[in-house]
């Protein structure tokens, strides 16, 4: 696709850049840990049920989180076509709607066949070998859950136009929103409440598809009623295929979604390796890993806000913004990361108290074992948050295919198979699992990082999709 070049503002100086990559990455950031907080509260209230309910839902929303992360990740290709476009056109009404469009599509498309497999869950669950009892709670929460796949693909897309239009904003409200729309249908629907059915673990998935659908009604509204977000009538016209733009953002994005898979993979692998060394270590590292996912949120939404940042200049053409913005957001993610990396290396009792009641002297051998876990992800926190954002500020680029071979390679080759070899045929056990996740982590970061730097002699800055 040839780009007409157009007047543009002057780049922006680094304090200009980091006060805009800020204003984007800040709203992301904190959607993203209200979004944590949402599986969390749904955890709150299906404990309250019982452990098998509990442990059902983890095993149904392993499957379904996965499933939608990795769809969420796939048409999230749209946010730095949108953002080369606008860099390269200006308002690009037609452009940016064309992109909104396929997208909606490809979120229709893709969202039937994350369906089908949610759907297959009770078969994976029982070849896996889990309790028969477990499954069929698992089943019946998972037939109901499945069917916020599509509202919550769509919001995704949504959240991504919001943001990448200067209104991000609006994901944050929305996000905090729909928590209390959550904890509203999860109290009603599960107990029996405010004149709803008593339907026990089923009505915790019929509370998440009434919060997907109303987040996505949310954004509906928020799109109408900014004049910003509503000129570009995204909408208009839904019925006519744009074929190569299609094709755009399946390229561009299927790469993020293996990646995403890759990731997620080799940790959701490391807790079976976890569960072979013993219950207990696996307990910890269920805690630390819980805090390591909550600090990831921050760069995770800096490295959101490098894609948009970078895409605006890749698509104006201007290398020297596309140095600007993505070393800011690498500095800006790596900032945060020495803070919660000093955090858990200063005060891991304090953060562990989120949990478990680390006086306790029942919990004493737990506690010590996931200070152990901890001191080991704070020396990877550098590491998580490189990557995360070198891997975004490459998306605005929309260099995805070799950053996914890139993350494969790391997560699976020195990564994983340093966690199973320290921890199964060591004395090091749990914690060689640990140092495993942290070198994945690291090659990782050192090597996007070093593609990054090295974009300009590779033409990453002079291709255009």
């Amino acid at each position: 696709m040839i780009m007409r070049p157009i007047a543009h503002p002057p780049t922006p100086g680094w304090k200009a850049e980091t006060r805009e990559t800020f204003r984007i990455a800040g709203p992301l950031a904190l959607a993203n840990l209200l979004q944590m907080l949402t599986y969390a509260i749904d955890v709150m209230f299906i404990a309250r049920l019982g452990a098998d309910e509990l442990a059902a839902s983890a095993l149904a929303v392993a499957l379904f989180g996965l499933v939608v992360w990795s769809l969420q990740s796939l048409t999230g290709a749209v946010a730095p076509i949108m953002s080369a476009e606008l860099g390269a056109r200006g308002p690009a009404l037609r452009p940016v709607r064309r992109a909104m469009r396929m997208a909606l599509w490809l979120s229709l498309i893709v969202s039937a066949f994350g369906m089908a497999l949610c759907a297959l869950a009770g078969p994976l669950m029982r070849a896996t070998g889990q309790e028969q009892h477990i499954t069929a709670l698992a089943v019946s929460y998972m037939e109901v859950l499945l069917w916020s796949t599509l509202p919550m693909v769509i919001a995704g897309v949504l959240r991504n136009y919001v943001s990448t239009l200067g209104r991000p904003v609006f994901a944050t409200f929305i996000t905090a929103l729909g928590i209390g729309v959550n904890v509203v249908a999860n109290y009603a629907f599960i107990f029996g409440n405010l004149g709803a059915p008593e339907m026990g673990l089923p009505g915790a998935a019929v509370a998440t598809v009434i919060t997907s659908l109303a987040i996505v009604g949310m954004y509906a509204i928020a799109i109408r009623l900014d004049p910003r977000l509503h000129r570009y009538h995204i909408m208009g016209f839904f019925w006519r295929p744009d074929w190569a733009r299609f094709a755009d953002l399946v390229r561009i994005g299927t790469p993020i979604a293996v990646t995403v898979v890759a990731e997620a993979g080799v940790f959701g692998a490391a807790a079976f390796l976890m569960g072979r060394v013993g219950g207990l270590e696996l307990a910890a590292h269920t805690l630390a890993l819980n805090l390591a996912a909550f600090a990831f949120q921050v760069p995770f939404g800096v490295g959101q806000a490098a894609t948009i940042r970078v895409g605006y200049f890749f698509g104006a053409r201007d290398p020297v913004g596309m140095a600007r913005a993505g070393w800011t957001s690498v500095w800006m993610g790596t900032g945060f990361m020495v803070f919660t990396a000093c955090a858990m290396l200063v005060m891991p009792g304090i953060l562990l108290s989120a949990y478990v009641d680390p006086a306790d002297p029942a919990n004493a051998e737990l506690v010590s074992v996931a200070v152990g876990f901890l001191a080991i992800a704070a020396a990877f926190q550098l590491s998580d948050g490189v990557q995360a954002v070198a891997a975004g500020a490459l998306r605005g680029l929309q260099d995805t295919r070799i950053p996914m071979w890139i993350a494969i390679f790391s997560y699976w080759v020195p990564g994983f198979g340093l966690a199973a070899g320290l921890g199964l045929f060591t004395p090091l056990a749990g914690t060689g699992v640990w140092i495993g996740l942290a070198t994945g982590l690291t090659f990782a970061a050192m090597l996007l990082l070093s593609r990054w730097h090295r974009r300009e002699k590779l033409g990453l800055t002079t291709r255009m999709a």
